[in-house]
């Protein structure tokens, strides 16, 4: 025969189940609604405890439950984590941000974090076919998706034939935008190398990620349409949210 206490025991575990399993699909749908963009800190179990109107214990079984599906990751003693997503980006032909953004349905730019004009080292010099210490307008670029860095990047152009192209970029967040105001309709890639390694402190930092994590180093260089090198570029490709494929087609 089954008890009174019993079955108060089973109500009341019934009940807590419902209370952790609503909860997890709560901040599962903050997370997709962009709540809590990825790599961002959950508030506290506590925070989180008075926020639902229940104990740590039961905050705890519905963050396991998010860990466990992947949405989540849990670090001891500095607290719960949105999971950093991984993107496709294409390296082809046409590489383009904004595009690959797009396809992977995310929204995103490029912002300009310096510019400078100086002498050209002999590396851009080389890449952009430039006599040796031509002037060169290079900016430092971070691109970003949903409000995450993904890359950070450092882009040499010649002078003067790109005079002030930096506004553009930095108002459209777009070198394509930037280059079809200066007069270039269209533009390839020559040619990408690709390696891997640990980054420099100011690279950790722009891509908010530790630097005992390696990234994934481009080194590129694009032309236009009479084949005229226009842009070098260093990039730093966060190596745990960006899968880089290399399209042979386009």
């Amino acid at each position: 025969m089954t008890s009174i206490t019993s079955i108060d025991a089973a109500a009341e575990s019934g009940t807590k189940e419902s209370f952790w399993t609503r909860i997890a699909s709560d901040i599962a749908d903050a997370i997709g609604r962009g709540a809590y963009r990825p790599g961002q800190r959950l508030p506290s179990e506590h925070a989180l405890a008075e926020q639902f109107g229940v104990n740590r214990h039961t905050i705890r079984r519905s963050l396991a439950s998010l860990s466990s599906q992947g949405l989540v990751r849990i670090a001891q003693g500095s607290g719960t984590y949105v999971e950093d997503f991984a993107v496709d980006l294409m390296l082809a032909k046409r590489t383009r941000h904004q595009q690959n953004l797009a396809h992977a349905g995310l929204k995103g730019g490029l912002q300009v974090l310096s510019v400078r004009t100086e002498r050209a080292t002999k590396t851009q010099a080389t890449a952009l076919a430039l006599p040796a210490r031509s002037k060169v307008l290079v900016l430092e670029v971070l691109g970003e998706a949903q409000g995450l860095p993904l890359h950070v990047s450092e882009r040499a152009f010649p002078l003067p034939r790109f005079e002030g192209l930096d506004a553009v970029v930095a108002q459209t967040g777009s070198i394509t935008a930037a280059f079809q105001a200066a007069g270039v309709a269209d533009y390839t890639r020559q040619e990408s190398r690709i390696t891997a390694q640990m980054p420099e402190a100011d690279i950790a930092t722009h891509l908010r990620q530790p630097v005992n994590r390696p990234v994934l180093r481009v080194e590129s260089v694009n032309v236009d349409t009479a084949g005229v090198p226009i842009e070098f570029a260093l990039t730093w490709f966060a190596g745990d949210r960006v899968n880089l494929m290399v399209n042979h087609h386009d």
